[in-house]
């Protein structure tokens, strides 16, 4: 399907300095929201992530076992919202978390580099959702974006959207530390979500660049237009150096402020992390805590 020319229906990204004096507005917002409610959130919208090269069935194991016990220890605190694993890992978590309503998210269509067979990106979607995914994401091809190769970009997208279940969510990871500008970042997000992505998110975590509130701030005003254009609702993830109380508090700062109080729900907020998750609980409890 042909998404460029949609790009036509939506005015530009704002400039560098816009996106900079909104970026220090949200600063000076987000300290009044840096309270145990909103931490306990965050928290709560955390995808509880583990995608090392030094992952095993065993450790594997152990991670899940705790995110699905966790609620026995701190019952006063809403549990994370999904476990995020590379796909082979996908029946591992699912084992570990039997009987709990504990989601299951899964990395996958050639993650991190998208540098793959489209057959192969597909292949692996599948597989990762056959063996119990309740949640994918995948990068967009950042290279095509990069050559103006839009439609190639959404194209794939759309092919794997079509390969998924209506009730999977997908995540589209836009790479935005790679893309940097707003209008590469804008166009990415929009195109995202035109070719299905329920999501769209900002970073793998494997680059030198991952999330910012820069980027975030035009994530979210393209899915507040592409909202206003379309009635459907997309939700944004931060993800990649996400890790005091603070940082999760200024994403869900932006969230709120641009796109609103109905965002603020783990159905369209998300913040992928893994040592921001003890830096909650401690900012919760009160004193440092080192559950996982």
């Amino acid at each position: 399907m042909e998404y460029a020319n949609h790009l036509n229906e939506y005015a530009p990204a704002q400039s560098e300095a816009q996106v900079a004096e909104e970026v220090a507005r949200m600063k000076e917002a987000a300290r009044s929201n840096e309270n145990a409610e909103v931490y306990k959130f965050c928290y709560s919208a955390i995808d509880l992530t583990t995608l090392s090269c030094t992952d095993s069935v065993a450790s594997v194991t152990e991670f899940a076992r705790k995110a699905a016990e966790f609620n026995e220890r701190f019952p006063h605190i809403p549990n994370v919202a999904s476990i995020c694993i590379y796909p082979s890992f996908v029946e591992t978590v699912g084992l570990a978390v039997d009987g709990t309503p504990m989601r299951i998210t899964s990395v996958a269509g050639g993650f991190p580099a998208s540098q793959t067979f489209l057959e192969v990106k597909a292949l692996e979607v599948a597989m990762a959702i056959e063996n119990g995914a309740d949640e994918v994401d995948i990068v967009l091809n950042v290279g095509r974006m990069l050559t103006g190769e839009y439609d190639e970009a959404a194209n794939e997208v759309e092919v794997i959207r079509a390969e998924t279940d209506p009730e999977v969510v997908l995540k589209v990871i836009i790479e935005s530390g790679a893309l940097k500008t707003p209008e590469l970042i804008r166009k990415a997000s929009l195109l995202s979500m035109f070719a299905g992505a329920d999501f769209v998110k900002t970073s793998t975590g494997k680059i030198d660049v991952a999330a910012t509130p820069e980027a975030a701030v035009v994530m979210c005003h393209a899915i507040r237009d592409y909202y206003e254009k379309t009635g459907r609702k997309v939700g944004f993830k931060a993800a990649g150096g996400v890790r005091t109380p603070q940082d999760a508090v200024l994403y869900y700062t932006i969230v709120r402020e641009i796109l609103g109080e109905e965002w603020c729900t783990t159905d369209l907020f998300r913040i992928g992390a893994s040592s921001a998750a003890n830096n909650l609980l401690s900012a919760i409890e009160g004193h440092e805590v080192k559950y996982f």
